[in-house]
């Protein structure tokens, strides 16, 4: 299974979503709550996938993914979004993200999504 990497201002919503990713026995090796904690927990971990919260203090999802894939340009961002957000979502899939997922969560997408990232990815 793959090593994740989540990130989430929302302590509460960074548990939700990796109790429904272990259910399916993902390894979560971080949580990060801004963007910047994700690039530097990203290039310590070399997480399989990232999810990525959008609006995050410090720096958001958006920045964040942009250094994570000049990182990295094999990176696997799966962006996190609130209804409303898709124009940010199209940018951030232009940016090099290779899903999103609305929130609130709903488990079969995220299963979804991960599993078609990993069908990229391997």
């Amino acid at each position: 299974m793959a090593k994740i990497l989540v990130v989430d201002d929302a302590k509460f919503l960074r548990t939700a979503l990796a109790t429904i990713l272990r259910k399916k026995n993902h390894e979560i090796v971080g949580e990060a709550e801004n963007g910047k904690e994700a690039v530097r927990l990203y290039q310590e971990l070399e997480p399989d996938i990232v999810t990525m919260d959008i609006t995050m203090p410090v720096m958001n999802g958006i920045d964040a993914t942009k250094k994570i894939i000049d990182i990295d340009p094999n990176a696997s961002v799966i962006m996190c979004s609130a209804m409303g957000q898709q124009k940010v979502v199209v940018e951030a899939i232009e940016l090099g993200a290779k899903d999103f997922i609305v929130k609130p969560f709903d488990e079969n997408r995220i299963y979804d999504a991960i599993d078609r990232v990993l069908h990229l990815k391997f």
